[in-house]
């Protein structure tokens, strides 16, 4: 707060007949101040200091001209007060825009994202936080730092600590390439680390399970509740056709019985928005029917208590080794 008499001095930075304005976040006596001089008359302890501080704000801003000289930046009054304020650009680190892009597609689930798909970009955010520690023993890294070395030790890593295989390690990837994106689109990069880069999927061949299978895995008995519940899910995306966010989403006013009395599962596929109809059939109902009056699924208002995507892969693998 000002006291009365006293004024804000500011300091004004022109650059090719471009001003900007800093405040130096200093005030001073109107009577004390010489205009033409720029500085305090008083020759008290105060007026001193406040010379003294304002003698180290004009070296900062000629140091700051002269490192953007040597970087060869494009020098504006802007790129200077931005500097000064700790706002420089250059300086934007990998983990900050990766997690501000995480922040600003929460704030759009149910509108341009699902939960599911920002879940992914956490994960992908987390195990790219992990790679960072694990080669930089840093816990970010600017955006110029990231080179093609850094791609390729990072899908390195991926593959040969994390143990992913191909396609999987290709899905982080193809994220990170998203945050470079938006960081050239920003003009926060220079040069595209992906340049010549191209991703090419492994073809896998999806092997379906048979009747004779499926009746196997449904007819066995385990003693750990919880591996019996993933089972049955399992078992319902088989019989119906749904991904497993869809049957994560069910709920009883996706069930309508038809005319006849069979009884159906209408309701929109999360990643498509296409409407499906599908029928319920005995097996289908017989695993409906089980978790009628379990506490989870009464509590969230859905058909099946089913857990994260990543416990049910967990607990599925446990299921084949009991």
């Amino acid at each position: 707060m000002l006291k009365n008499g006293e004024a804000p001095i500011c300091m004004r930075i022109t650059v090719n007949c471009r001003t900007v304005d800093i405040s130096i976040k200093r005030s001073v006596a109107v009577e004390y101040w010489n205009q033409t001089r720029e500085c305090c008359t008083s020759t008290g302890k105060v007026g001193k200091e406040l010379n003294r501080y304002i003698d180290t704000m004009k070296a900062k801003v000629l140091q700051i001209h002269r490192e953007l000289e040597i970087d060869g930046v494009r020098i504006t009054a802007d790129a200077i007060r931005d500097k000064l304020y700790g706002r420089d650009e250059s300086q934007k680190t990998l983990i900050e825009v990766y997690a501000e892009h995480n922040k600003r597609c929460r704030a759009l689930i149910g509108k341009d994202f699902s939960a599911s798909t920002v879940e992914k970009f956490d994960t992908s955010l987390n195990t790219l936080k992990t790679f960072i520690k694990h080669s930089t023993k840093k816990d970010d890294i600017l955006l110029k730092e990231i080179s093609r070395v850094f791609i390729q030790d990072f899908e390195f890593y991926l593959k040969a600590e994390r143990n992913m295989q191909h396609n999987s390690a290709l899905k982080h990837l193809k994220n990170l390439k998203k945050i470079v994106r938006i960081a050239l689109a920003n003009e926060w990069m220079k040069k595209d680390p992906f340049m010549g880069i191209q991703f090419k999927h492994d073809k896998v061949d999806v092997e379906f399970l048979s009747q004779e299978e499926l009746d196997r895995i449904m007819n066995k008995e385990f003693a750990i509740k919880r591996l019996e519940v993933v089972r049955d899910i399992f078992c319902f995306c088989s019989l119906t056709g749904l991904a497993f966010i869809d049957v994560k989403q069910l709920s009883p006013s996706h069930l309508v019985a038809d005319s006849n009395g069979t009884l159906w599962i209408r309701k929109p596929r999360q990643k498509t928005g296409n409407m499906c109809n599908i029928p319920v059939i005995h097996a289908a109902k017989v695993i409906l029917d089980k978790y009628n009056d379990h506490p989870e699924c009464i509590k969230n208002n859905v058909l099946l208590p089913v857990l994260s995507n990543q416990k049910m892969n967990s607990y599925l693998k446990e299921t084949t080794a009991v």
